[in-house]
């Protein structure tokens, strides 16, 4: 039974650090950040087993923090004030080109971390071609650009309707 309360309170605990941490993704993570992960891992892990390295100790810990983290994934589902407190909500990064510089300090994301998300998924160069940038709940970077203007009118929707018509 003693387990099974540390392991709670590691949940609990991480859950908590990890929370006020801020939001990261997996793919974002440096690697600095993996190092300091390995040594939490290791830190937390002495003060699961408390001296007890025994399977069984070991299995009755990972079905703890799993259990926990499904019992915690099934409440969010059931609880939407549950889930934001959790997750956190979208958040918007730049809105109609404009860019947020206090939810940016807020969740310690820099202007050069939006335009990287840019240039990797849609080849954006500039700033001024982001019309949406919204920090997603599971960390990563949504970037939404401006319409593109074509130099060709014939390319233009409205010019080739009017044309038409």
């Amino acid at each position: 039974m003693d387990s099974i309360l540390r392991a709670v309170a590691t949940y609990f605990f991480l859950l908590l650090v990890f929370r006020v941490s801020g939001k990261r993704s997996l793919a974002d993570i440096s690697t600095f950040d993996a190092v300091v992960l390995l040594i939490i891992s290791e830190s937390i892990q002495q003060a699961l087993i408390d001296g007890d390295e025994s399977m069984t100790n070991a299995f009755l810990l990972v079905l703890t923090l799993i259990g926990m983290n499904v019992l915690m994934q099934w409440l969010s589902i059931r609880s939407p004030k549950l889930d934001n407190l959790l997750n956190d909500v979208p958040l918007v990064l730049i809105e109609d080109g404009r860019v947020l510089h206090d939810r940016l300090r807020r969740v310690r994301v820099t202007e050069d971390d939006i335009l990287e998300q840019g240039r990797a998924l849609l080849g954006v160069e500039r700033m001024e071609q982001i019309k949406y940038a919204v920090l997603e709940r599971s960390g990563g970077i949504t970037v939404i650009p401006k319409r593109v203007s074509w130099a060709n009118p014939d390319l233009d929707g409205n010019a080739a309707a009017e044309a038409s018509g």
